[in-house]
């Protein structure tokens, strides 16, 4: 039985919208702010924000990990960021497994030593185990296992993976670049955009 007109319109409807919504999402994941995309688009920007908030209920950085090998070794960094005013400084901390490439843990918070213990904690007990290396920054040495952690110099190249995570962050990430017009205005965005990243 061939469908009324009206239902036709409500089906391609329904479509439409989530192709659009799509494009959308895409569109924000290319840095655009939540204001350009309601300019652009026509559409609220609550609406928006709903979208962005059912799309980042995102699986932990632990589910997404491979299992740890004994030979692993861990890069760990922080890198600056602000929430609201320059003035609000964030310092994402971050550690990298060499092998394969993926964000094991991070944190965001301040640049002290109780950030740098809620990292640690953060690592996946297996990965606690390896080797790791990092900048001299002292709350590394504070925190981390003296029996297996290093702080080594850039020169050294023990963090260069590392570093050049962080490079590919503050490229993709408009939140981390160091001048910026794109900020968080609430800490919640910013790890939630930080975790989608990682993830």
């Amino acid at each position: 039985m061939p469908r009324l007109r009206g239902e036709q319109g409500a089906a391609s409807q329904a479509t439409l919208s989530e192709e659009r919504k799509a494009e959308v999402l895409r569109a924000y994941q290319e840095r655009s702010s939540l204001r350009g995309l309601s300019r652009t688009f026509g559409i609220t920007r609550k609406t928006i924000t709903q979208w962005l908030k059912k799309l980042l209920s995102l699986p932990t950085v632990k589910e997404t990990l491979f299992a740890a090998k004994a030979s692993d070794v861990l890069e760990l960094d922080e890198v600056w960021s602000f929430v609201w005013r320059r003035k609000n400084k964030r310092w994402l901390w971050t550690v990298m497994c060499r092998r394969t490439r993926q964000i094991v843990a991070f944190a965001n918070g301040d640049h002290s030593e109780a950030t740098c213990r809620a990292l640690w904690e953060r690592v996946p007990e297996a990965y606690r185990k390896c080797r790791s290396f990092s900048d001299f920054w002292k709350t590394y040495a504070a925190v981390l296992p003296e029996k297996t952690h290093r702080s080594v110099g850039k020169e050294t190249g023990q963090t260069a993976h590392m570093e050049r995570w962080n490079n590919t962050l503050r490229q993709r990430v408009g939140r981390f670049v160091r001048e910026t017009l794109s900020f968080s205005k609430k800490d919640w965005w910013h790890d939630r955009v930080t975790h989608w990243f990682i993830v």
